[in-house]
């Protein structure tokens, strides 16, 4: 049995929703095909449950990619003001968080059911539980196999997303599909992912559960958020963050006093020169981190009785405290995949393929990384605004 459509786009995801619920509504014949039970599975465990749907911010500078102007294009077309837009149209009510970042005031699921009344209004098809077996082009129109039926379109999007939270069904499927037709893939490797420590480090396990404010950083990108020491490292959002620009073997540095500068370790011996070092820095930091870290420096005795070069390299060191990771908690415990379907094969404009006409690629498959704080979802909504409109 086959049927044929103008487009069939693999994945109910952000992405894969919102370019169907474009491309329905411009007059296209729209079949979905999810694997998952129900569509947007991931929409709805994000923000904890509030769907942080976009960031007011957005913009080039908050991805990483192997073409840092790549992304410029769709953002530019499509902001996180028109997705406001739309929300509210819904009578959706949300909230702006830190930095930026916005959620709904309810749950995850208003985002899916937005979407679903999207596509519903384009007459967008859209079958769950469905297994693609196999993909195939005649040079003119894409055979998709799936669960035993074939269907055909002269445009095939691939929006199954990355192999981050793979308990969500997630997997490598779109680049095993961009090889397949020829399209070079930037290896993947887990973003916005917990990081590990070892060694001499497994001191910090001690305060599992302990979070601070810092400055996180890693290469020449750093995150002033806060950090948490968890049972196998490092977490929180600054560590989140700084994971995707850091690679294995490389330093962490984090700044546990942002908030001091120049000799205040020496102005404090002046002032206080009966203070210790622990009780200053239970004075910024939470007593059990203050206390490991006081430890660490090995100042035992009171300021006063310190030398002035001796407090000036707890000082810097304070400042820039390295950590060496033993590596990441993995696809597993990653919110996203840096890497992906090269930007190198696809249109910025129209994200299809240049060598494989009616071929097109979005969302988290292709190599386009957004930070945390509801930077991905604006990629998925306008990568999958420009192909929808292209199709």
């Amino acid at each position: 049995m086959t049927s044929a459509f103008d487009a069939i786009i693999l994945g109910a995801g952000a992405a894969g929703l919102m370019c169907a619920a474009r491309a329905g509504q411009l007059g296209k014949r729209v079949l979905v095909l999810e694997k998952a039970e129900k569509p947007g599975k991931k929409i709805l465990i994000s923000g904890g449950g509030r769907c942080n749907f976009t960031n007011i911010g957005a913009g080039p500078a908050n991805y990483l990619s192997g073409n840092p102007h790549f992304a410029k294009s769709a953002l530019a077309r499509y902001t996180p003001r028109d997705f406001l837009d739309l929300v509210e149209s819904y009578g959706i009510a949300w909230h702006e968080k830190t930095l930026g970042q916005l959620f709904c005031d309810g749950s995850s699921k208003q985002i899916v059911d937005m979407l679903l009344e999207e596509c519903a209004k384009g007459d967008v098809e859209v079958r769950c539980n469905a297994e693609v077996t196999a993909v195939e082009h005649d040079g003119e129109r894409f055979a998709v196999m799936a669960n035993g039926e074939i269907v055909t379109a002269p445009a095939l999007v691939i929006a199954t997303g990355g192999p981050s939270i793979p308990k969500m069904g997630a997997t490598g499927f779109a680049y095993d599909l961009a090889r397949q037709f020829g399209l070079k893939v930037v290896e993947p490797r887990p973003a916005l992912v917990p990081l590990t420590l070892g060694g001499e480090e497994l001191l910090f396990r001690e305060i599992s559960g302990v979070s601070a404010p810092v400055v996180a950083s890693a290469g020449k990108a750093s995150f002033p958020e806060a950090a948490l020491f968890t049972h196998r490292g490092l977490s929180g959002p600054s560590i989140l963050q700084i994971s995707s620009y850091w690679k294995p073997g490389e330093e962490v540095g984090i700044d546990f006093l942002p908030d001091t500068s120049g000799d205040w370790l020496l102005d404090r011996k002046r002032e206080t020169p009966r203070a210790t070092m622990r009780s200053v820095l239970r004075e910024a930091l939470p007593d059990r981190l203050a206390d490991i870290l006081a430890e660490k420096l090995g100042i035992e005795t009171e300021l006063g009785n310190a030398s002035d070069k001796a407090l000036r390299a707890a000082q810097e060191r304070l400042k820039r405290w390295t950590f060496r990771p033993s590596g990441t908690e993995g696809f597993a415990k990653a919110e996203v995949t840096v890497g992906g379907i090269s930007t190198a094969e696809l249109s910025s404009k129209t994200m299809e393929a240049k060598k494989v006409p009616g071929l097109f690629a979005i969302g988290e498959a292709v190599d386009v990384t957004g930070w945390l704080g509801g930077y991905n979802f604006q990629w998925a909504w306008a990568s999958g605004v420009a192909a929808g409109e292209a199709l």
